[in-house]
Parts: structure tokens; C-alpha cells; sequence
């Protein structure tokens, strides 16, 4: 059994200098490849250091919300050049936040659909990060041509919105938010997800699935948000690890990724 922790933050402060041995806990588990995640300037290099240094990690590089307000044209440049190193499969995380509204709703917009444009123009998939902003991230959403792939990160919508994202070429990554017992509009969007359009993540350190709520997320417990969704959707750990690989793999090109680096050594 395989699995692939599409969306974690091995980048971030408390696995700093012990990123091998998270890596190696995860092999454990199944879990042999791990897309890292920037979000600002810091950790969209962190992201890119680690996908050079380790065989199993992959980066993907954005501008979060959050820091939206910084996205200028020098920024641009730089994340486009980024986009294009081999071991780079994504541009994300990027979307709207409207809980910490650390950037002005105006520019988290303008600044979200130029990078759809330049993911577009680079035939390249985007993660998308939503909190509080379903509606809008719907309606923009709905305005791009999202040919080249879309995943709803860390998705948490209930199913009034899962049916009108179902209508759009977008994939639906889960957390362990799937696993709590109390996200009972996550458990009913999981079952209305078809297995082809789901992938599977940790969003590390953050968002610690059961059984181990409330300890620092890692890259190996992707494992126990699988099984939370095999069980919602009374089907094997097996059949979800294989189809969510298989999805994870397509939507994110991760074996030409893969191979361009192997050329490129």
C-alpha cells in the first residue's frame, strides 16, 4: 500500500533539521512521496531547498492570502522562475481567507486570480486554500479555465458548496478534519466526493487526525485521515490509498516531475 501526503508544511519550524526523520517515520506508514507547501517568500524556498535534498518531497510554491498584500511585480517574476525549477509541481497554496483577513479582501481577489492566470499561462495545477470565502472562491473559481488541475486544500465545505464545486475540474483534498467526530458536514461532503476526484493530506503540523488529535501533525498520519475517509465511505484503506495515489499523481504530473529530475542530475 501507497500513500501521498499531497499537502504539508515539512517546511515549517518544528520539523526544521529533522526532516529525515519525519520522512522515514512516513515510509513506515506507506506514505512515500510528500508535496511541500510554500505560501510567502520563506517557505516557498524552504519548500524548494527540501524537494532538492530529498527524492520523496516535491514543492509547490504561491502567495497565500495572508501575504497577498505583498504580491508586486518583483514578486511575480521571482515566483515564475520558481515555477519552472524541475521538482516544482504546483503553484500554491493560494485562495482567499476571510477569517484572519490579513490582506484586504480586494487584493487576496486580485491577487488569487493572477496567479490562476499564471498557472494557466504555464500549464501548471493550483492548491487552493479557502477559509470563510466558499462563495467567492466559487464565483473566480468558475471565471478561469481550470484545465490544468485544481485541489481544494484542506477542503471543509459542506454539501450545498461540494455540489457546486462537483460541477468544476477541481479535486478535493481532506485533512484529518475528516476524522473528527464532530465535522459532520465534512463526513456528508467526504461521501458525496467520488474516490477519483479525492486526495488525501495532513496540511503538517496542523490539523492532527485521530488518533492522535491535539499532538503536532507529520507527514506518516496521513495514514489515519485515509482510513477516516475509507471509513466514511465503507470502503477499504487499500481502495482509498491506491485511488487517491493515482489521483495525486495525475493531477500534480509527479512521474514527469520525477523524471525531469532524474535528467536534470
Amino acid at each position: 500500500m501507497e500513500l501521498i501526503d499531497n499537502h504539508t508544511h515539512l517546511n515549517d519550524e518544528p520539523f526544521r533539521g529533522r526532516e529525515r526523520y519525519y520522512i522515514e517515520r512516513a515510509h513506515a506508514l506507506g506514505v512515500n512521496k510528500m508535496i511541500c507547501v510554500g505560501q510567502d517568500p520563506d517557505f516557498n524556498q524552504r519548500a524548494i531547498d527540501l524537494a532538492q535534498r530529498f527524492d520523496e518531497v516535491f514543492a509547490m510554491v504561491g502567495y497565500c492570502p495572508d501575504v497577498a498584500k505583498n504580491f508586486d511585480k518583483k514578486a511575480e517574476h521571482h515566483l515564475i522562475e520558481q515555477l519552472q525549477l524541475p521538482k516544482v509541481v504546483a503553484l500554491g497554496e493560494i485562495g482567499l481567507d476571510y477569517y484572519w483577513d490579513e490582506s484586504p479582501r480586494p487584493v487576496q481577489q486580485q491577487v488569487f486570480e493572477r496567479q490562476l492566470e499564471i498557472a494557466h499561462d504555464l500549464a501548471m495545477p493550483v492548491d487552493i486554500h479557502t477559509r470563510d470565502a466558499f462563495a467567492d472562491c466559487y464565483e473566480i473559481l468558475k471565471r478561469h479555465d481550470l484545465q490544468y488541475g485544481a485541489v481544494l486544500h484542506s477542503y471543509n465545505g459542506g454539501p450545498e458548496m461540494t455540489e457546486k464545486f462537483l460541477d468544476l475540474n477541481v479535486q478535493f483534498s481532506f485533512s484529518g478534519v475528516a476524522s473528527f467526530t464532530k465535522a459532520s458536514e465534512v463526513h456528508e461532503s467526504v461521501k458525496m466526493v467520488p474516490l477519483e476526484r479525492l486526495l488525501v493530506e495532513t496540511d503538517a503540523p496542523y490539523l492532527t487526525p485521530k488518533p492522535y488529535r491535539g499532538k503536532q501533525n507529520e507527514p506518516s498520519y496521513v495514514y489515519y485521515t485515509a482510513k477516516a475517509i475509507a471509513d466514511l465511505k465503507d470502503c477499504s484503506l487499500a481502495e482509498v490509498a491506491e485511488k487517491t495515489y493515482h489521483n495525486t499523481m495525475k493531477v500534480y504530473h509527479l512521474e514527469e516531475k520525477a523524471i525531469q529530475r532524474s535528467n536534470s542530475c
